[in-house]
């Protein structure tokens, strides 16, 4: 058999409205489970750009786009929390989107600050270029630039943030948990006593020797609790039995739970809880199952502990976002 002079390159023809037909070209992926990589119609120029993907040649040398390339396959795959890496990836690809094609001199201030401005998500163009700055000092250490972070240094340049303002009260609180199943009890009784995120309430094993372990999926910090100093702890785990599973938070069958089990069960508790208390419906809605988080912020005696119970790097971080419970003051006279 003849062996083609350029493997891979595929040439694609359609006809249009007026019965013109039209040529163009494509690197066949077939067998990597990627996309074709359509090269033009030009075939000169297809055949250059094929060379450089036959020959693994980068196409963004000295680009952003090189260095967001990179960091996707080495660094992205690190990260331990599943969602984490899917938000990565979404602002990963917004971030090659507007900056890819641009040499590491073209990214200044003005540019990062332009992008923030015209970006109609304004949280989400901080999230994207926090990565960025990721991305950059990893680009640094792997000598793709000798540039610093071109925000280095300066303050408030961002797009402004005011945390999200929300009380789990006692009433809202109490009128879901009526209306969950054992299931989502045991989830939200997790979740409030420990503080942990859902995902970690969903992967935490059974205790050994009293100890509840486990290491956070976003931070990767390991901590414990005894369970003997939490009577909800201690009642879910009497209460659960000997059900043949590591995870502490099970179905009665023993299967463990995913995100749309619970998802469903959330779901489905909150309508009736709308349904059984309308004065609170427009907070029963706006509430999530992510805020058994602050619930336990503020279940916590004061802010050192609940920021020290939720594993943050700063008391700050605990006051601005999570908990929402007044100091308590003392008159002095």
């Amino acid at each position: 058999m003849k062996k083609s002079k350029h493997p891979g390159l595929r040439a694609k023809s359609y006809k249009t409205k007026a019965g013109r037909v039209l040529t163009y070209y494509v690197y066949d992926m077939r067998g990597t489970g990627k996309k074709d990589v359509r090269l033009g119609s030009d075939y000169a120029s297809a055949i250059e750009q094929w060379h450089k993907l036959h020959n693994h040649i980068p196409l963004t040398i000295g680009r952003i786009a090189e260095a967001c390339d990179k960091w996707a396959e080495k660094c992205l795959p690190e990260y331990p929390n599943s969602e984490t890496r899917k938000s990565y990836t979404r602002q990963l690809a917004n971030i090659v989107s507007a900056f890819g094609k641009m040499a590491w001199h073209e990214v200044t201030l003005p540019v990062l600050r332009t992008y923030l401005d015209a970006r109609t998500a304004k949280i989400q163009g901080n999230r994207e270029l926090s990565v960025l700055s990721i991305v950059w000092g990893k680009a640094r250490l792997w000598g793709m630039t000798a540039l610093p972070w071109p925000a280095a240094g300066v303050k408030d340049w961002k797009n402004p943030e005011q945390g999200r303002e929300f009380e789990v009260t006692d009433a809202l609180f109490n009128a879901l948990y009526e209306q969950a199943d054992q299931v989502l009890k045991d989830c939200l009784d997790i979740a409030t006593s420990t503080g942990m995120r859902i995902t970690d309430v969903r992967t935490v094993r059974m205790p050994v020797d009293g100890k509840l372990r486990f290491k956070a999926g976003k931070t990767g910090k390991w901590a414990y609790f005894e369970v003997a100093q939490s009577p909800v702890l201690t009642a879910l785990i009497e209460r659960r039995g000997s059900v043949d599973c590591v995870m502490l938070l099970t179905t009665p069958t023993g299967r463990a739970v995913s995100q749309s089990m619970l998802r469903g069960r959330y779901d489905a508790a909150r309508s009736k809880a709308v349904a059984e208390h309308p004065k609170l419906a427009d907070d029963l809605q706006a509430m999530y199952l992510r805020d058994s988080r602050k619930r336990a912020a503020d279940l916590a005696d004061d802010m050192e502990s609940a920021s020290k119970l939720l594993q943050h790097s700063s008391v700050k971080l605990t006051e601005n976002h999570y908990r929402t419970k007044p100091t308590k003051l003392k008159a002095v006279r």
